[in-house]
Parts: C-alpha cells; sequence; structure tokens
C-alpha cells in the first residue's frame, strides 16, 4: 500500500477522523496501532517483528544505562556497544551480506577463479530498515552520553520507531528533538490541518506529475543506454537529478504533511539543494537529516577518538598546525563519506555516487578555495557577486549529476561506459531532429515536464525568501482556493496512476 495510492488515502482518511475523535490520552496508542496496520496492509507482515527486535534492544539497553551509574564507565560502554552490534547487525544481514558476498565474487572473478565463487543470500527487508535502526541508535547514544532520559513506556519508544509515515524515507529523527510530540496529546486545529494537507497535494504534484514523468525518459535511456549515447546521456541524467529530487522532496512533502495535519511537526529534509554552490553547501541542503545525524554520531566522535587525535598531532608535526589538522579532517572525513555510500545501498555504484565521490568533491574544493580567493583578487573579481555564484551553481549541478549517475547506474560498469559514451560520442542534433521526442514522451508530455519544472523552480526561488503556503495565505480567499484547487486538479489529471498504471515506489523507499 503506497502512500501515492487510493488505499492509503482512505487509510489516512479514516485515522485521521478516528485520532482527533478519541480522547486525547489515547491519541500516541492509535497511531502506534495505525502504525502496526499500515505495516500488515503493506504486505510486511512477519517482517514487522525486525523493527520490534530493534525497538527492544534499544529499549532495554537505554534502561541499562540508565540504571548504571556514571562511574560503571566500561560496563556502560559494554551495554552501548552490544545494544549498536544487535541493530547494526540486523542492517548487515538484511542489507549488506551481498554486498560482500558480491565484492568477494568479484575480486575471485578477476583473479582467474570462478565468477560466483560463494553464492548470494536473498532476505526480505522490512520498509525503512535504514531510516529507524539509525534513529534507535541515536536515541541509545544520546542516553549514554545523558542528552536524553531513557524512555521507561516500551509502546511509546515503538511508536517513535515504527511511526508509519517515517518507515517509508524518513527523515531520520532526532528522540531528545522529536519524540515528546508522538506522546502528547493534540487538539484538532483547522489551520494545521489545512497547511498539512496542502503541503501533501504539492508533494503529490512533484511524485506524480514530475518524478514520474521524468522516470519514462530516464528509463530508456538507462535501460538501454549502448543504443543511447552521447547527448542523450547527458539529458536523461540531468532528468534524473530533477526525479530523483522531485521523488524524494515529494516523499517528504507528503509525509511531513500528514504529520503536520496529526499535529507532529518533522524534520526538514530538503532546502533547495540545486541552489548550492557547493558540495558541501549542497549536502547541507539535500537529506538534511542524514547529513546531521553523520556529523553527530560518526564524524565528531571520530575526530574525538584517540586514533585520530593521535593521527592529528602526526599530521601537525609533519605538516604544520593548520595543515596537519586540515589533513586529519580529511581522513575522518573520508570514513564519514564511505559510511554515507554504504547506507545508501550494499553496492559499489552507491558507495562511489553517494560516498566517496564526494568525499574527492568536498576535498578539492576545500584544496583549491584558496588560489581560486587569490585569482579573484587579482583579476578583480567579485567572489560574491552574480554570475561567479551562478557558475558556481552550475558546476555543484554538474558534479552532482556525475554522482547521480552512478548511483542510477546498474553498475559501476555500465557506470564508467555512459562517461565515456557521454564523452566521446558528439550528437548535438538530437536537441533539433525530434529524436528527444522518442524516448517515451511525446511533444505535449514533454511540455508538462517543462512547465512543471519551470513551476518547481519558481516556487523553489520563492521559497527563499518565505515559505510559499504563508505567502499563499495572505491571499484573498477565493484566490487561494482558487490556487490549491488547480493544483489539485493538476494532479488529478495530469499525474501518472490509475488503471493500467501503478506509481513506482519512492526511489529512497529502498533504503
Amino acid at each position: 500500500m503506497g502512500i501515492t495510492s487510493f488505499y492509503f488515502l482512505c487509510f489516512f482518511t479514516v485515522l485521521l477522523a478516528v485520532y482527533y475523535c478519541i480522547p486525547r490520552k489515547f491519541q500516541w496508542g492509535f497511531l502506534l496501532l495505525g502504525s502496526v496496520a499500515y505495516c500488515l496492509l503493506a504486505g510486511q507482515g512477519v517482517l514487522i517483528l525486525y523493527p520490534f527486535v530493534s525497538v527492544g534492544a534499544c529499549y532495554t539497553g537505554a534502561r541499562l544505562l540508565s540504571g548504571t551509574p556514571a562511574e560503571a564507565e566500561k560496563k556502560r560502554r559494554g551495554i552501548l556497544l552490544v545494544t549498536i552490534l544487535v541493530n547494526i547487525g540486523i542492517l548487515f544481514a538484511l542489507k549488506y551480506v551481498n554486498f560482500f558476498i558480491n565484492t568477494a565474487n568479484g575480486v575471485a572473478s578477476l583473479s582467474g577463479g570462478p565468477d560466483e565463487l560463494i553464492s548470494g543470500v536473498d532476505f526480505l527487508v522490512p520498509l525503512g530498515v535504514s531510516f529507524y535502526t539509525f534513529s534507535l541508535l541515536g536515541y541509545v547514544i544520546d542516553v549514554y552520553y545523558g542528552l536524553a532520559d531513557a524512555q521507561k513506556n516500551f509502546g511509546k519508544l515503538a511508536l517513535y520507531g515504527l511511526y508509519f509515515p517515517n518507515l517509508i524515507s524518513g527523515p531520520i529523527l532526532k528522540y531528545r528533538e522529536h519524540a515528546e510530540q508522538f506522546f502528547a496529546p493534540h487538539d484538532f486545529d483547522y489551520r494545521q490541518v489545512t497547511r498539512g494537507l496542502q503541503r501533501m497535494v504539492w508533494g503529490f504534484f512533484k511524485k506524480l506529475v514530475i518524478a514520474e514523468r521524468l522516470g519514462v525518459l530516464v528509463n530508456t535511456v538507462y535501460g538501454d543506454y549502448e543504443s543511447y549515447p552521447g547527448s542523450y546521456i547527458w539529458v536523461a541524467t540531468v532528468c534524473y537529478a530533477f526525479q530523483l529530487y522531485t521523488d524524494f522532496s515529494g516523499c517528504m512533502d507528503i509525509v511531513l504533511g500528514l504529520s503536520q495535519s496529526l499535529g507532529i511537526a518533522l524534520p526538514e529534509n530538503f532546502q533547495t539543494p540545486f541552489f548550492a554552490k557547493s558540495v558541501a553547501e549542497y549536502w547541507r541542503r539535500w537529506h538534511i537529516t542524514l547529513g546531521v545525524w553523520m556529523k553527530d554520531y560518526v564524524f565528531y566522535p571520530l575526530l574525538r577518538s584517540k586514533p585520530f587525535t593521535n593521527l592529528n598531532q602526526s599530521f601537525k608535526k609533519k605538516f604544520g598546525k593548520k595543515r596537519g589538522k586540515q589533513y586529519a579532517t580529511f581522513a575522518a572525513m573520508f570514513v564519514l563519506w564511505l559510511t554515507v555510500g554504504v547506507w545508501h545501498g550494499g553496492d559499489w555504484k552507491f558507495v562511489i555516487g553517494s560516498g566517496l565521490l564526494h568525499w574527492v568533491y568536498i576535498v578539492m574544493e576545500e584544496l583549491l578555495a584558496p588560489p581560486f580567493a587569490r585569482l579573484n583578487e587579482r583579476f578583480h573579481l567579485n567572489g560574491e557577486g552574480r554570475f561567479l555564484n551562478g557558475v558556481r551553481i552550475l558546476r555543484t549541478f554538474f558534479l552532482v549529476c556525475i554522482g547521480d549517475l552512478f548511483f542510477r547506474a546498474s553498475s559501476v560498469g555500465d557506470a564508467l561506459a555512459m562517461l565515456k559514451s557521454a564523452v566521446c560520442v558528439w550528437n548535438p542534433q538530437i536537441f533539433w531532429d525530434g529524436s528527444l521526442l522518442r524516448l517515451g514522451l511525446d511533444g505535449i508530455e514533454t511540455a508538462v515536464a517543462i512547465v512543471s519544472l519551470l513551476l518547481l523552480w519558481a516556487v523553489s526561488l520563492k521559497q527563499r525568501k518565505e515559505p510559499v503556503r504563508e505567502s499563499i495565505a495572505k491571499r484573498p480567499l477565493p484566490l487561494r482556493w482558487i490556487m490549491w484547487y488547480a493544483l489539485l486538479f493538476a494532479v488529478i489529471l495530469l499525474g501518472y496512476y490509475g488503471p493500467g498504471y501503478s506509481a513506482a515506489e519512492f526511489i529512497y523507499q529502498g533504503f
């Protein structure tokens, strides 16, 4: 039962109505039952046991940490380590066993051995395993450091871990910042409910009108890239960048809007990422909650660890204080981006496309920043002028697209072959001879996609100055309802759904 389906809308309508009709003290329990029901209706069945095992491990670990005095540091570390290992062990078994098996098989094949040295395994994976695992681990780590109190009610922790909108594609939560609102009573608030529903409509527009439409073109080229060389690959890759954004951010709009209508404010996960002037800034705007989690629970602890403290001192002696600290930070960033890549999936295309390639980008940006600043000064260029900022935005978008190409390709080998074809084959005539209209979208469909992207661009520009829903709310009543109904009918008339068609799952739902 995908969240773009008619059945989900029926499920949500019933849940919303009952939620505000029952006594407020029972609302959190009803949400927990609703989350379990959603998992069962989504075909998860026995797979729901996995998140319950993770919740049980984190509940037990946090309670033990809470009851262990600070003086018994060795025991506390042991409890934390066991809790982490249980959760990471489940995640590893479900998502990454085949990654290491396939890597071993690939090494064996390159060495002249058999193509399949070890047989792979096929596990059914529960919804949002990476999202709820990280949210729960963050909770236990915060309890260990005294940043959060251990939850005494197992059901409440289960709701935090299993909250059904979060199981789809996140965002990754911080217990100390977001959990209490799940358990607090919520009165019906017309403004919050309507604003939430409005955001859901915008999310459906992104997903069903833009992402699904662009996906047709992307699938055509990436599914048979040898027949579509050169400029076809550049077009498909740019379209995929927008498809990925509208798919993921559209899902977030639906999830955050749904939660807002329930009185629950989830953290934002996007902030106009395609206006970023550097790759580092892009990642502060894209999948924000993952970046925050990685910095808080991987990067900063790594920098404070004894091995990296020693490495920092060693580099300072060898390269000087400033450069040595920078190199040590780069080393910690390598581990960080390797982890980010692995989080996205058990395949080297994810490790490269969403991880290590971006580490290279950011390191090069850091190293080249001083020379470029000197060039700007020498030629009297305004480093923050519109022209240079525009160039930086385009450069960042191009670099991100290269990473997206690895992310979308079937394998690293296919990604490299596509890059070679994109660079070596010169066929600009496809932009005027009608070839692009034979990739699955005719003239009308292409026009709809272009106009929808222009609307998205205009909304993103407006969003940088003030929230668009707040701006619309200031308009006269007839005008604002005309605008929202126009968007709703655009989804109904132009969206990809209905008999004979099923909207694809959200791309990040697989993580």
